[in-house]
């Protein structure tokens, strides 16, 4: 049997990036910053609280009353009820997802029980305010603990995107060329807030998901002849690359640095322009990592996620979303080894889930995402118990001028069907 992840930093916290992720994370909910884990010392230019509220009791329960109090509500809610698990879960509390999937996939999921008058989604902040954009009328979406956030959506707030394309549209003009192209269009990445999704909605761009960023980006090159691509650098380089674009013309900007960092003569070359964004979970990857695992099995296949660095996506045999990495495992043959990059509860999950197969992640030490990783079954039994009661407890609403907006570049992102 595989060993959960939280298992394994509890029995083995010398093999953790960080031997704190075996605390309760209602330790570190009202702590500035990401907490534990390898998102700890990411620079963000606002300091993040987002408070927890887990009461002493719940802290306190044994898992097995946890449990039994989960098991509990959802029954006596029935379909009131949806509860959405991310694919980066704990296994503690994946297990009582209804629907289990990335942030694209759960958010589709929630239209399909418009019965259910609560959203639970076990996630992290910006997940929920897309289950909310697009929510019904008289649902309510809950997020079990508000200090689950998420370091790299943190890495694009609003106020420095708005100067960054203030500085941009003064250098590009708001003209169209002769193909009627616009001279510049946002697009954001999944991974960012409300804020930056209405942006977007705003200035005729889109959102882009991993599955389909090349789909966008082919939507938005026949719409404008460049892309302001956040906030991850690393998907926005490797797709663009892998269409073909000269790596000098996909330069990374800096709203904090003179001329965004770049001269004049790279802007105006430029066909998409990267955020300084990242995945602190993904960044971990290395080519290293991947030799030393062909070293040790032969034969060995390496898939990756694209929010990883290029140099260890195109040294990787495959590389795609969350759910194209399940795919790849499910089609392969018993007695294969595959070696991947992406978070360690994804990568457990389907070690246990095909015990026929050698299954591993390539970076040696367990490092889950820590954001991710706040979801407990503590906050899971709290917040359910709270619906019982007919209290809604960590509600996560977003203004519906925001939403308005946010909800026009996802509903282009959902007509951008993946190749």
């Amino acid at each position: 049997m595989t060993l959960s992840v939280t298992d394994r930093i509890e029995g083995r916290p010398s093999q953790s990036c960080d031997a704190e992720l075996a605390k309760g994370p209602w330790e570190f909910d009202a702590m500035p910053g990401y907490g534990p884990g390898a998102s700890r010392a990411d620079a963000n230019p606002l300091p993040v609280v987002r408070p927890g509220q887990l009461p002493a009791a719940y802290q306190q329960m044994s898992e097995e009353e946890l449990h039994a109090r989960i098991r509990a509500a959802k029954q006596a809610l029935g379909d009131k009820l949806v509860i959405l698990g991310h694919f980066y879960q704990r296994d503690e509390v994946v297990q009582y997802a209804d629907f289990v999937g990335d942030s694209f996939q759960l958010a589709n999921a929630a239209l399909t029980r418009p019965e259910a008058e609560a959203i639970v989604f076990c996630g992290v902040h910006f997940m929920a305010e897309t289950a909310d954009i697009l929510a019904g009328a008289g649902q309510r979406v809950i997020l079990p603990n508000l200090a689950a956030g998420c370091s790299m959506a943190d890495m694009a707030d609003e106020d420095a995107v708005e100067t960054a394309w203030e500085e941009l549209v003064e250098l590009y003009g708001t003209e169209p060329d002769a193909d009627g192209r616009m001279p510049l269009m946002p697009v954001t990445y999944m991974n960012s807030s409300a804020a930056l999704k209405a942006f977007c909605g705003r200035h005729g761009g889109i959102v882009c998901t991993s599955s389909n960023a090349a789909t966008v980006l082919e939507w938005a090159f026949e719409r404008a002849r460049r892309v302001l691509f956040f906030p991850d650098q690393h998907l926005g380089r490797n797709t663009a690359s892998a269409m073909g674009i000269p790596l000098e013309q996909i330069p990374m900007i800096n709203v904090h640095k003179p001329g965004l960092g770049q001269s004049e003569e790279t802007l105006r070359d430029a066909k998409v322009l990267l955020w300084h964004g990242f995945c602190s979970v993904h960044k971990r990857f290395t080519v290293e990592q991947i030799r030393q695992a062909r070293e040790q099995y032969e034969g060995c296949k390496v898939i990756v996620h694209p929010e990883c660095p290029k140099p260890v996506v195109d040294a990787a045999d495959a590389a795609g979303s969350t759910d194209a990495i399940r795919t790849f495992v499910e089609a392969s043959e018993p007695g294969d080894v595959i070696a991947i990059g992406t978070e360690i509860n994804l990568v457990n999950r389907l070690a246990s889930q095909y015990p026929d197969r050698t299954i591993f992640c390539l970076d040696p030490v367990v490092c889950p995402c820590s954001t991710m990783y706040r979801i407990h079954p503590g906050y899971l039994a709290w917040v359910l118990d709270g619906l019982v009661e007919g209290e809604v407890r960590n509600q996560i609403t977003v203004d519906e001028e925001v939403a308005r907006d946010a909800r026009v570049a996802l509903e282009r992102m959902l007509a951008a069907k993946p190749r």
